[in-house]
């Protein structure tokens, strides 16, 4: 059965994967749209852990401020060129990581960042693996490999600064 022009133009448009990408997901998955996504989701995943290594020296700061002016965030999301940085997508997943910060209160960016002598649950504590507050299937960490795949840049949570009034 051959993929049809619309069926491949959908899932491009659902996933912002290639159109090359997303035949080749749709034959493998045979038509299946939701197959094909999930398909294309775990390619894009083996190729942000690719793209890990490259630099990621430009990007955004993003700021969130929450509460009446009670809470605010700030967050430095960086990838790979300021093309990207200025792309739609790439400042509305560093504003998600602004309300992420805001809503969970996180300590640390990664597991990485925590102290070999400190005990803390990392889905608590960690950013990168709490559950994003808007879908809680999905790990902040997802939506990241998620932008890589879409992007094809590398992209990264550098820091974040979290400000509450009277703490």
């Amino acid at each position: 059965m051959a993929t049809s022009t619309e069926t491949i133009k959908e899932l491009r448009e659902k996933t912002g994967a290639g159109v090359i990408d997303c035949k080749k997901a749709l034959d493998e998955a045979g038509g299946n749209m939701d197959r094909a996504c999930e398909i294309l989701i775990e390619r894009g995943i083996a190729s942000a852990q690719k793209k890990s290594d490259r630099t990621a020296e430009q990007g955004i700061i993003e700021t969130y401020v929450h509460g009446g002016g009670k809470i605010g965030v700030l967050v430095e999301v960086n990838c790979e060129t300021d093309f990207v940085a200025r792309n739609e997508q790439f400042k509305n997943l560093a504003h998600d990581i602004a309300l992420q910060v805001a809503a969970m209160s996180p300590e640390y960016v990664s597991k990485d960042e925590v102290p070999p002598d400190t005990k803390c649950d990392p889905i608590t504590s960690c950013l990168l693996q709490q559950p994003f507050i808007k879908d809680p299937t999905r790990t902040i960490q997802d939506l990241i490999a998620e932008t890589i795949a879409k992007t094809g840049e590398n992209v990264k949570v550098r820091r974040f600064a979290r400000f509450e009034l009277g703490e």
